[in-house]
């Protein structure tokens, strides 16, 4: 798997772990996601038609460390904003741990950018 391959699938799921978490409302939505309302009927993605997940950035800084996950959800306004982030962070450490067997902890950061 191609590493392009393996950041989108990664990304995908930790999209899928973090919207999963109750209290979760959604992924906060980048400057494309916004666009893409915009675009004509059947226009396709940069990737190939799948929409990647805007409200997550996946970074390595080597080949050999651990991944670095940065978050951004927005949360249903009668939860704590608190638990949800660490909630986020268990599901999607979870998650990682589960794809990627034998490899460094994932840091992972959520930030809730607002409520709803």
């Amino acid at each position: 798997m191609t590493d392009r391959a393996l950041r989108t699938t990664l990304t995908a799921e930790i999209a899928a772990a973090a919207e999963a978490v109750p209290g979760v409302a959604f992924l906060r939505p980048g400057l494309g996601g916004r666009l893409r309302s915009a675009l004509p009927r059947g226009a396709s993605a940069a990737d190939g038609g799948r929409a990647v997940p805007s409200g997550v950035r996946l970074s390595r800084p080597d080949e050999t460390g651990p991944w670095q996950v940065e978050i951004h959800v927005v949360a249903h306004g009668h939860v704590r904003t608190l638990d949800v982030a660490r909630e986020v962070v268990r599901a999607v450490e979870a998650r990682l741990a589960g794809l990627l067997p034998g490899r460094a902890a994932p840091k992972v950061t959520v930030t809730v950018t607002g409520l709803v």
